[in-house]
């Protein structure tokens, strides 16, 4: 027997999530480690957690996440996009709702590559006239 589940897959910087929920209430698995295991300060677990609690939908669904790539904030940015994704495969009518907390877009914002002559991607090196 094979369990029903809804998918999403999120993405912030160089994170990736691939998120199932499973609509038999319970907790949040991430990487096979327990939620709190895996995001150690309070402030990731409440981005990972903002859409089911926006939606009131905590209890309603088990989140079994996998994340890979990219640092610990971008991959807690990450899952919070996938649960948002799935949780509109799930029930269309909470598209709105997330659409309107930004929570279904997905932020283009990643690290501009370094230049050569360059000490960083837009700082010079120091200009000497004499």
């Amino acid at each position: 027997m094979e369990e029903r589940y809804f998918y999403g897959t999120g993405r912030r910087k160089t994170a990736v999530a691939r998120v199932r929920l499973y609509p038999d209430g319970g907790g949040v698995l991430v990487n096979e480690k327990s939620f709190e295991e895996f995001f150690p300060t309070e402030r990731l677990r409440a981005t990972v957690l903002q859409p089911l609690q926006l939606t009131g939908n905590l209890e309603k669904f088990r989140v079994v996440a996998k994340v890979e790539g990219g640092g610990i904030t971008g991959q807690a940015e990450a899952v919070r996009h996938g649960i948002s994704r799935a949780l509109v495969q799930a029930d269309p009518n909470l598209k709105l709702l997330l659409r309107d907390h930004g929570l279904l877009t997905r932020d283009p914002r990643v690290k501009e590559r370094q230049k050569y002559g360059f000490r960083r991607a837009r700082k010079r090196k120091q200009y000497r006239k004499r």
